[in-house]
């Protein structure tokens, strides 16, 4: 996506039916007059994954140097990105209970997409109005029910188990 002196405003959002479960995630990419929309998903998944997800996607798209305004309605991914990061990091990507990180490798690439730009994170409240969240929503929903129409359930199940035993996706679907 083309830059320009205005900011890239971004609104991401993410979706899980089951927690762990199916996901989604989206995102509503507007930079002057051009706005895009983006979204995938997984067949086993978190919400969380799927919130980071999004983020993720939507700042690999860009080039460098941009300015982007990123709204997303996870504080999960708000504070992880503006409090936690650097303590994880000097921790060699430990909590400050020194536990592992969870989604760890969301988190380094997300870190390592935000280099070369200049990010102001920005909560909003969920299901509150704003039309580029609902649309994100909806978007990421969407990609749920895309998913749960493609697999059968005893193959969710397997791969829902999968998840669970491994802590990491077993398979990753996207698309445009």
């Amino acid at each position: 996506m083309a830059t320009n002196d205005e900011p890239i405003v971004i609104h991401t959002d993410g979706a899980c039916e089951g927690n762990p479960g199916p996901g989604g995630w989206a995102a509503v990419l507007r930079s002057g007059t051009k706005v895009r929309e983006i979204s995938g998903g997984v067949p086993a998944t978190t919400n969380n994954r799927m919130e980071l997800q999004a983020a993720i996607e939507a700042l690999r798209l860009l080039r460098r140097p941009a300015t982007v305004d990123l709204y997303t309605d996870s504080t999960y991914v708000r504070s992880g990105i503006t409090e936690w990061l650097p303590g994880w990091k000097a921790r060699n990507w430990r909590t400050a209970g020194r536990k592992p990180v969870k989604n760890v490798e969301l988190w380094r690439e997300l870190d390592d997409l935000t280099a070369g730009l200049s990010i102001r994170w920005h909560w909003v409240r969920g299901h509150a109005g704003n039309p580029d969240n609902e649309r994100c929503d909806a978007l990421a929903n969407e990609e749920v029910r895309r998913i749960k129409a493609a697999y059968p359930r005893p193959a969710l199940r397997r791969l829902l188990a999968e998840f669970q035993a491994t802590g990491a996706e077993q398979s990753r679907l996207s698309g445009t």
